[in-house]
């Protein structure tokens, strides 16, 4: 088995909140926030040696999410960290993601994510 271990320093930002409504030629459409897209471009730059993994076999999960304050919902924080892991290319895609084990801590000073992927 093999392992990722990787630590993202800052707060994730929920995926419910991370996009807003938009019009282009008359047609409504989705953008993401200034948020999101300053969390994508931080967790790419600390993804360090990870990024370009191109996982493509199932892999399990590991994440603890450490918020600022209890009002967050962490189903939304793996959402946005998976689809990050995509788009910095450690995971071909999150659809071979085959087990989720996530936990939530308070950490005022220090909000982050630690997380390791596990690949058979």
């Amino acid at each position: 088995m093999s392992e990722i271990k990787c630590k993202i320093i800052g707060t994730v930002p929920s995926k419910s909140n991370c996009y807003r409504i938009i019009t282009l030629n008359g047609h409504r459409s989705l953008a993401k926030t200034q948020a999101l897209k300053k969390y994508e471009e931080s967790f790419f730059w600390q993804i360090g040696p990870a990024r370009d993994k191109m996982i493509d076999v199932p892999f399990e999960f590991h994440v603890d999410v450490f918020y600022p304050s209890k009002r967050s919902d962490i189903d939304n924080s793996f959402k946005v960290i998976l689809d990050c892991l995509q788009k910095a290319k450690v995971i071909k895609n999150d659809n071979n993601c085959s087990l989720i084990c996530a936990r939530k801590f308070i950490d005022k000073e220090n909000p982050r994510v630690e997380f390791t992927i596990k690949t058979a």
